[in-house]
């Protein structure tokens, strides 16, 4: 009786391996096929934009009226900042592709500039029509590869998967059809002149945006995975990948993975002085054990163990067990968005999941912030009266020219919606408005 008892649970048992395996594997399968449809959406989004951004500049070129050229300008710059967004949304960051990237913003800081002066008293001047019929060239040729890379990966069905494990692996006999086109889009923007792209007329934003606060000496491969291990708190005999970005990256990197099981981890670490810039650890998510505020405990003593230091608390949310907490550089009690640093906790063991400080990185050193000629309360005025208040900061902030400006930022809620609003500190002007998710906000009662 007993053998044929045990018999039964071992066949219980492997039917049930069996099962838990068949969804693990569906489970994942569905996350690789969400995840390529998420770049497939983003490519032909990308095309299609960079379609109309050629046409509308065509079209601006055409007109002869300044009062429709101005809203003409303001569509070429919504275009812009669309076609940005799909190019974030694509695998490239072991590609080089921050020329392109230059080049868009270029075309959405002028038109930008254009459109908010008046037209009809102030019209485009002969080099500003000159840049504009360079842009329009040059947007030319950018559509036109996009074009047949979209010919290609839609004749022999590629998968952008494909092109990720490609960059990771630095895999030269995979089909790279993919890589090779947006190589070309790249090489075809750095043959442009450097007085078409980066004339007076068009202000680069984008100068001010390179990494300020890397330092240390460079690492080599081995010194860099010995780190990775430290970071990810493996043993010393795991094996990991390791990838190094290519000529012209926007700074030198290594992409370093690992699977162990059902753990599996990535992260970009910078060659020079090895910090991590991205870190994304996967595993299943056992029962809740920490609450929301020890979790940030974890989160802040992880950030002080990679010296960075002055961070304050502004967000955090909870999401499946995991905790996510979004953190301001602090300067002098004043809110640094720019540099912003965001940290995942699992809530089941205290493990660190993920770490985005890329743009912490790129951005951050000791500002000289001026002193408000807007008090608060005067600020306060010019905010909605049916927006209750909760709390105010003095904050740093990028403005839609990629200007950092100092605002007032007034927390509040309206209709059981909650609002963030910025206030220009120096001159009153409503900066940005954002509206809040409900369960997204937490306010002072994180401590």
């Amino acid at each position: 009786m007993i053998r044929w008892i045990l018999i039964g649970v071992l066949s219980i048992t492997t039917i049930a391996g069996g099962i838990w395996g068949y969804q693990e594997r569906q489970d994942k399968n569905a996350i690789l096929i969400q995840a390529e449809n998420n770049y497939q959406k983003s490519f032909h989004n990308l095309t299609y934009h960079m379609d109309l951004l050629h046409d509308k500049i065509g079209t601006a070129l055409a007109m002869n009226s300044e009062k429709s050229l101005s809203p003409a300008m303001v569509e070429i710059w919504r275009l812009t900042s669309e076609s940005l967004s799909d190019v974030g949304n694509l695998p490239l960051t072991l590609l080089p592709f921050n020329k392109t990237e230059s080049f868009l913003a270029d075309i959405g800081d002028f038109t930008y500039r254009t459109s908010v002066r008046n037209l009809e008293k102030d019209p485009l001047t002969d080099e500003e029509t000159k840049a504009l019929e360079n842009l329009y060239k040059q947007a030319a040729d950018i559509k036109d590869e996009l074009r047949e890379v979209q010919h290609l990966v839609l004749e022999n069905n590629l998968r952008w998967m494909d092109v990720e494990l490609a960059l990771a692996t630095e895999d030269e006999q995979a089909d790279n059809t993919i890589i090779d086109g947006f190589k070309t889009v790249e090489e075809k923007v750095e043959g442009y002149s450097e007085g078409n792209i980066q004339s007076s007329v068009i202000g680069m934003a984008t100068k001010d945006h390179e990494f300020k606060n890397i330092s240390g000496e460079k690492l080599n491969q081995e010194t860099a995975l010995d780190k990775s291990k430290a970071i990810f708190k493996l043993k010393d005999d795991q094996d990991l990948a390791i990838a190094g970005t290519g000529k012209g990256a926007d700074i030198p990197l290594y992409s370093i993975s690992y699977k162990d099981g059902d753990r599996h981890g990535y992260m970009d670490m910078t060659q020079k002085g090895g910090h991590p810039l991205n870190i994304l650890v996967e595993r299943p998510i056992k029962e809740k054990k920490l609450s929301l505020n020890k979790g940030l405990e974890k989160a802040e003593r992880y950030l002080q163990d990679y010296d960075l230091d002055h961070m304050q608390i502004f967000n955090s949310s909870e999401y499946e067990h995991i905790g996510v907490y979004s953190f301001l550089y602090n300067q002098d009690d004043i809110r640094i968005y720019p540099d912003a640093v965001e940290v995942k906790v699992a809530l089941d063991n205290g493990d660190i999941l993920g770490l985005t400080a890329r743009n912490f990185y790129m951005n951050h050193h000791e500002r000289e912030i001026p002193e408000p000629e807007w008090s608060a309360e005067e600020a306060k005025e010019q905010v909605n009266s049916n927006v209750k208040i909760q709390e105010n900061h003095l904050a740093v902030i990028e403005n839609d020219l990629g200007e950092e400006v100092l605002v007032h930022e007034f927390l509040g809620t309206m209709n059981d919606d909650t609002y963030r609003i910025f206030i220009n500190a120096l001159n009153g002007n409503e900066e940005r408005i954002e509206k809040l998710g409900g369960t997204e906000i937490n306010y002072e009662g994180l401590s």
